[in-house]
């Protein structure tokens, strides 16, 4: 583990403009800097680094963190892999927390490897493009196939010599353990001798998240029936097949960009589509997904493209692992390569553009597909017929994600029609496998003395979301994330006298229980435990907290995606703010818009910097009004208790029109909804 103290220099260090800048042309506009966004295509900046509050926000596709998240985004490197990439680009020096003895022998195994591996690619990438029989084999066997030295260099292919042991030799004669060799696949113990695993075969690296290399594919060049076509590295403490794809770091950016991953069976599927400009694909290496993998590819996107022979064996192959992708909520398509060919042979036999057009023209829905395919093996069998629509019921129900609902619906939909059923009739017997999963999954955690897990809730009724609809969903959202914004920004300034902004939204109790986010009620109990310190906190102090959750919270509440020209005018308000609330959503807005209620025609644009008492104050009457709206609750649960005297409901409804009177107070003293932005 990387000390705390370690963690503390690295963050001090960071300087996202430098980072950010390094991946991104940023341009320099105000206090901030602007660019386009590396996450999606888009022609107009909207990328957005703030230096002071050490984040960035993009207001197309609403991306947003810290440094340290750009670089776990953008490069797709874990916590730990991040913090050792910034380590070394600012020369910091990295501490260790003490380990167990087991994790420190494990540790020392996977560098051991890593450091093997790194001089084993770098070995083979030499002899394939200096040795005479690497290149008159091995190399001239790749340009047989199609490959340029470019994409060859890409991908660090190379080439194991015929030779007994010539790599095994080399390796020990480096001083390199013979145990790890072993272990790492690259030498195996043959009549008490090491021996190249190897020999005689092209060498594919496989590389992890990172770019390092983690094992090795070995094919064979020539035919012999009794060797196998590949030898895989075996798993050790570094090489996990269920958790790689091949060529995934070499596709992260393109898979992030087109919102797709292509996935194939084989090595040299990825390395020509590469060669042919269509990067955004990995291999599965032939073998079955697993849901590791299948994680993997959501990290990137959740769209997932299989193209696989168009055969009887590339078919039954497609289909494997289709459970598990719609349990991971994948929208997967499938794409069957005709005529015998597999992707790497049928994008060098018709080029390019029109295997993309290939790929776009032919995708299919996966589900859909699977249940084409089961009718067609069905015939005309009827027991077979009703074992299909039990599969494709269970399939459906595998969709237990919220946001899966409407897809879910459509799948009811379409497949009732492809089977010749009543879509009410497969509707219940899509309903009859989510409570038998929900069962088992309550029977599970009850043997574990655990909450079951959250599992899919059938939504309200569809229909337009009305004003009314809208206020109740998001106005207290709006409301609760205009306190993050306010104490954040204005916190340390002057309200009256010594007393601050901070003092004052604290001079009443805040109830947590009032707040639906319960982030924001962390926020204020943060911010509240600091300030009674006497320190004020800022948004960057918040920028590289634990809890991503609140970091995201306070960047949204807090950013913005333009500042108040220094041009703006009185003379120019009342008709661009009056074009303005109309023509363009809330959060295209720099500022707070107050619309008052007993006005309807005025709509007034301050400057939130000149007027953050009046911001501040609207924050108040919110956290009172709602403090007021609990307490009338309570009461009334008072007042309708049956064993309540003739007294008490007299005090009762006394209390009541109390807090009433206050509620019209306070909504009178300020006569305004307030949209913070």
């Amino acid at each position: 583990m990387i000390a705390q103290e370690t963690i503390r220099q690295i963050l001090n260090h960071i300087d996202i403009v430098d980072i950010v800048g390094s991946f991104v042309k940023l341009k320099k506009r105000g206090a901030n800097y602007l660019g386009l966004c590396p996450f999606h295509n888009e022609k107009t900046p909207s990328f957005t680094v703030s230096p002071s509050k050490e984040i960035y926000k993009c207001f197309g596709c609403g991306r947003s963190g810290n440094t340290v998240s750009f670089l776990m985004e953008h490069e797709k490197y874990s916590y730990v892999e991040t913090l050792r990439w910034l380590a070394n680009k600012y020369n910091i020096e990295i501490e260790e927390t003490e380990a167990s003895p087991e994790l420190k022998l494990q540790q020392q195994v996977a560098e051991s490897l890593y450091i093997i591996n790194s001089y084993a690619q770098k070995y083979f990438s030499d002899i394939l493009f200096n040795d005479d029989e690497g290149q008159n084999i091995g190399l001239s066997y790749l340009k047989e196939r199609g490959f340029r030295e470019a994409i060859i260099q890409k991908f660090q292919l190379g080439y194991c010599l015929e030779q007994r042991d010539a790599f095994a030799k080399k390796a020990l004669a480096s001083q390199f353990n013979n145990e790890y060799l072993q272990k790492s696949g690259l030498v195996v113990m043959r009549d008490d001798k090491p021996a190249d695993n190897y020999r005689g075969r092209i060498i594919f690296p496989v590389h992890n998240q990172t770019g390092k290399v983690i094992g090795f594919g070995a094919r064979i060049i020539k035919s012999n029936d009794k060797a196998p076509k590949y030898i895989n590295t075996p798993e050790n403490e570094i090489y996990i097949k269920s958790k790689i794809l091949y060529g995934s770091y070499f596709a992260r950016q393109a898979i992030d960009k087109n919102d797709e991953c292509l996935l194939v069976e084989g090595y040299t599927d990825v390395i020509s589509l590469h060669q042919a400009g269509i990067e955004h694909v990995v291999a599965s290496g032939g073998t079955s997904l697993t849901q590791d993998q299948l994680r993997l590819i959501k990290k990137y996107t959740n769209n997932l493209t299989i193209i696989y022979d168009g055969d009887a064996a590339g078919i039954k192959a497609a289909l494997r692992g289709l459970d598990m992708a719609l349990e991971e909520g994948l929208n997967v398509k499938l794409v069957l390569i005709p005529d015998k060919e597999d992707p790497d042979s049928y994008v060098n036999k018709i080029g390019a553009a029109a295997f993309r057009d290939f790929v776009a023209a032919n995708k299919k829905d996966f589900i859909l597909f699977q249940l084409e395919v089961s009718l067609k093996e069905a015939g005309n069998d009827s027991s077979k017929k009703a074992a299909v629509v039990n599969q494709v019921a269970e399939t459906i129900a595998k969709m237990n994600k919220i946001e899966d609902f409407t897809r879910q619906q459509d799948y009811v939909q379409q497949c009732a029609q492809l089977l010749g059923i009543e879509e009410t009739g497969l509707h219940t017997l899509v309903n009859k496998f989510i409570r038998e999963k929900i069962s088992k999954e309550e029977f599970k955690s009850a043997q574990k003395n655990t909450p079951p897990a959250k599992l899919q809730q059938q939504p309200a009724e569809p229909g337009d979301l009305s004003d009314e609809t809208f206020n109740l969903l998001f106005q207290d959202e709006l409301q609760e994330r205009a306190i993050v914004r306010v104490l954040l920004t204005y916190g340390a300034k002057q309200w009256a006298g010594e007393k601050t902004i901070a003092d004052y939204i604290f001079e009443d109790e805040i109830d947590e229980e009032m707040f639906k986010n319960k982030k924001v009620a962390e926020v204020l109990k943060i911010y509240k435990e600091k300030n009674r310190e006497g320190q004020q906190l800022s948004v960057a102090d918040f920028a590289y907290f634990e809890d991503s959750e609140i970091v995201k919270l306070v960047i949204e509440s807090t950013n913005h995606p333009y500042e108040l020209s220094h041009r703006w005018n009185d003379e120019d308000r009342a008709h661009t703010i009056n074009k303005a609330i109309w023509e363009l959503k809330y959060e295209e807005f720099s500022s707070k818009v107050l619309y008052n209620k007993n006005a309807a025609s005025e709509v007034f644009l301050y400057n939130v910097e000149d007027n953050y008492r009046d911001e501040a104050d609207g924050v108040m009457v919110y956290l009172k009004l709602k403090k007021i709206k609990r307490l009338i609750l309570l009461n009334e649960e008072d007042l309708k208790k049956p064993t309540s005297t003739a007294e008490e409901i007299k005090h009762f409804q006394e209390v009541h029109m109390h807090l009433k009177q206050m509620q019209i107070e306070l909504g009178n003293r300020k006569g305004t909804i307030v949209y913070p932005f």
